[in-house]
């Protein structure tokens, strides 16, 4: 993907992955530079391998905008039923320490559970995609649009306790069950530069961050900012 910032603004991916969020925030236009402290060999644009807290307190007020999906094991439900006994960090308080000592603007997302604020709740639904993937978003230091939560159109479709299930949505964990091929991940999700079953599962929709960047760029903050400059 060509990652040149046609509307002139830089966002800092903290905590990447694969870059579902990422892709978002380029399809409206912005430069996107993506850190985390695994390697993502499919990262579509500029990666930088390290410690996302140390970069983003090292770099951040060099951005425009920061977005951060900090790990959420320490939030989700399926982890604390199946993981009993391992400890997961919480980064969430301290990562939003470092992004506030930014002063610049910045989204935290995380899964249902998690201490983020929930300026912001996003489904798939909203956005037409055949994944239901709730999740959170703190807004700091501009507003947000809050979307209607429509209602679902069905089931999530697979194999659980032995029965098949029918419905519109698919699951992203595992590969038995009927969980979909991984083709019918990427339609769901809205992802064509990985065909990895373990990033799909753990990006977030490009839709979500689109939604938001877009946010950003219409809101007085922005524009404000802009006129300034």
């Amino acid at each position: 993907m060509n990652n040149l910032p046609r509307n002139g603004l830089r966002v800092l991916d903290l905590c990447s992955g694969a870059g579902g969020a990422a892709v978002g925030y380029y399809r409206a236009g912005f430069e996107v530079v993506g850190v985390d402290l695994a390697p993502q060999p499919n990262y579509p644009f500029t990666f930088h391998q390290g410690d996302a807290i140390g970069f983003v307190r090292a770099h951040g007020a060099d951005f425009d905008l920061i977005h951060a999906s900090w790990p959420c094991q320490h939030h989700t439900a399926l982890t604390k039923g199946t993981n009993q006994g391992r400890e997961y960090p919480d980064l969430i308080p301290a990562g939003r320490l470092a992004m506030l000592a930014t002063g610049r603007p910045f989204v935290i997302e995380n899964v249902q559970g998690s201490s983020v604020r929930r300026d912001l709740t996003l489904c798939g639904e909203t956005f037409g995609l055949s994944v239901i993937r709730h999740r959170y978003f703190e807004i700091e230091g501009f507003p947000t649009l809050q979307m209607p939560h429509l209602r679902h159109r069905g089931r999530v479709a697979g194999m659980r306790h032995g029965q098949w299930y029918e419905g519109p949505y698919f699951a992203f964990y595992g590969e038995g069950g009927g969980k979909g091929t991984v083709r019918q991940w990427q339609q769901a999700m809205g992802i064509d530069w990985t065909d990895v079953r373990r990033e799909i599962a753990e990006a977030v929709p490009p839709a979500y961050t689109q939604h938001i960047a877009e946010q950003f760029l219409a809101s007085p903050t922005h524009r404000g900012e802009a006129a300034r400059a």
